[in-house]
């Protein structure tokens, strides 16, 4: 149900095309993400008009709330939210790093108690499989740990043998053929046990291979190294995927070293709060110097919020904390987004990817 073909290669950089359960996506790909089956502010529609074929749930709160049965008897999380495209759904893991405080790991799974009302929850490799199964995920991740920054190397070894018990559970429990399983590198920042969660994964087998552990708090450099050690590694005809990653930059450093696929809350949760992303870098629309400023976002963009808004519009619906601001800013962000990932692919397609990353660093930083 899952294929992937490489259309061109520039160096370690990929244009590929991901075929899944009679989706086409194009990669390199950004996956919004939609943690409780939305994507903050817009409607599955808008989402898919834009041009993302693929986006992210999340499996522990759809979990939480509204729950696997509701989700079920809608027909599964794409009717639930009215969204044509492909659903990748995460398997809980995140939140096994995220919610350190309120969880408690064993071999067998790991012990919750849930953010929303303190109840016990329990989460496993079976269960997490089943939950995405229920849910009918184009896409689904085994069940992780998500090993914290910063780790040394005994706990990060510790950490990937859980992932990897995990992962051959994970593989186990799959009963659906249209459930595309993908395992999991984890390591932290030490290359050798990055090889080492590899290689294991690869003696399981799964349909695609993510790179997890990462956007935890390291630096750039650091994730980059990782990036230059192990994504070459990766099979050449399995997608990529680099997990919570990131901004612009991050995007564009990760598709150099040879990676397909990208979720991140940055472009939402950014235009939630006035950080607005630009060619020439980010607009902060709550400086006071845009509040009579009558040009838009981006001069040079032509989605919706710029050819009908200026910054002065929307730092007033920002100061006045108006719905359609979060609207606005997210429409621009998310298009800038697409935006990007499509001259990424073009510029690879053209064999010019070093001209557009040389243009694209030039532009950075300029005024705004």
């Amino acid at each position: 149900m899952l294929s992937f073909k490489l259309k061109n290669l520039q160096d370690k950089a990929r244009l590929g095309i991901l075929s899944l359960n009679g989706h086409l996506i194009d990669t390199p790909c950004f996956m919004p993400v939609g943690t409780a089956a939305t994507v903050k502010a817009m409607s599955g529609s808008e989402i898919y008009d834009f041009g993302y074929k693929i986006i992210l749930a999340n499996t522990f709160h759809l979990m939480l709330r509204p729950g696997v049965e509701i989700i079920s008897n809608h027909g599964g999380i794409h009717k639930f939210m009215n969204y044509d495209g492909a659903i990748i759904t995460d398997s809980g893991g995140y939140q096994v790093f995220s919610l350190s405080k309120l969880r408690k790991i064993t071999e067998k799974g790991v012990h919750f108690l849930s953010p929303i009302d303190g109840e016990k929850v329990f989460l496993d490799s079976k269960k997490s499989i089943w939950l995405q199964e229920q849910f009918g995920a184009d896409i689904i991740m085994q069940f992780d740990e998500c090993t914290p920054y910063p780790a040394d190397k005994n706990t990060a070894e510790k950490s990937l043998k859980l992932s990897l018990i995990w992962g051959a559970k994970s593989k186990e429990a799959i009963t659906q053929s249209k459930s595309n399983l993908f395992g999991i590198i984890q390591g932290g920042i030490h290359d050798d046990l990055r090889d080492k969660s590899l290689s294991g994964l690869l003696d399981i087998g799964f349909d695609g291979y993510a790179i997890g552990g990462l956007s935890v708090g390291e630096t750039a450099e650091e994730r980059n190294k990782v990036l230059d050690n192990i994504t070459h590694k990766m099979p050449d005809d399995k997608p990529r995927y680099l997990m919570g990653v990131g901004t612009p930059i991050d995007i564009v450093e990760a598709v150099l070293r040879g990676v397909d696929m990208f979720d991140c809350v940055i472009p939402t949760r950014n235009a939630r709060t006035g950080f607005l992303y630009t060619k020439k870098g980010i607009l902060k629309l709550r400086n006071s110097r845009f509040k009579d400023d009558l040009r838009p976002i981006d001069e040079n963009c032509s989605c919706y919020t710029c050819q009908n808004f200026s910054r002065s519009y929307l730092r007033h619906l920002d100061s006045c904390k108006e719905i359609l601001g979060l609207r606005l800013n997210t429409i621009h962000n998310l298009y800038y987004y697409q935006k990007l990932m499509e001259e990424l692919r073009y510029s690879i397609k053209l064999n010019k990817l070093e001209d557009f990353v040389r243009e694209f660093y030039n532009s950075q930083n300029h005024e705004i």
